[in-house]
């Protein structure tokens, strides 16, 4: 199953976060500009974070913001946010982080399969570093399709 889609209006870069609240603020931001979610979305993102912890920084660099499917998701959806400077979400190992992923999903089976999606995608040991270094969307829209395309292989 591929990755939901990622519009151009899913997608920030170079954006300045002061803390991981912030970073994962403009993460539901983009979700909810691209028609993915209601603005509420973020804010549930936030809680599923002080609840359980930086488990969401999945790779050196890289966090993976969601929350459950819940009636604020519209549709399955992916932004991706590039912070000017890295911020820190309090991961022993990983932190900190320059790329924030919001992930909205309308069930289950398509959380398990989107995560699944993207760790396939971030095997790829420069996607994180490139998608950080980003110029503008289409070069972060270029580098999640090309990444996709080449861990379907």
């Amino acid at each position: 199953m591929p990755l939901p889609p990622l519009p151009a209006t899913a997608v920030t870069v170079g954006a300045h976060a002061a803390d991981w609240r912030d970073a994962v603020e403009l993460a539901g931001e983009a979700l909810a500009r691209s028609g993915a979610t209601e603005e509420s979305y973020g804010a549930r993102m936030i809680q599923v974070i002080e609840e359980f912890g930086a488990y969401i920084v999945i790779a050196p660099g890289l966090a993976l913001a969601h929350a459950r499917p819940g009636p604020d998701v519209v549709r399955d959806g992916l932004s991706v946010v590039t912070l000017d400077e890295p911020v820190v979400f309090g991961h022993p190992h990983n932190d900190p982080v320059s790329v924030v992923i919001g992930l909205a999903v309308t069930s289950p089976e398509a959380h398990v399969s989107s995560v699944a999606e993207l760790a396939n995608v971030f095997n790829d040991p420069d996607a994180i570093p490139a998608l950080a270094a980003a110029g503008d969307v289409a070069e972060v829209q270029r580098i999640l399709t090309l990444s996709e395309e080449e861990a379907a292989r």
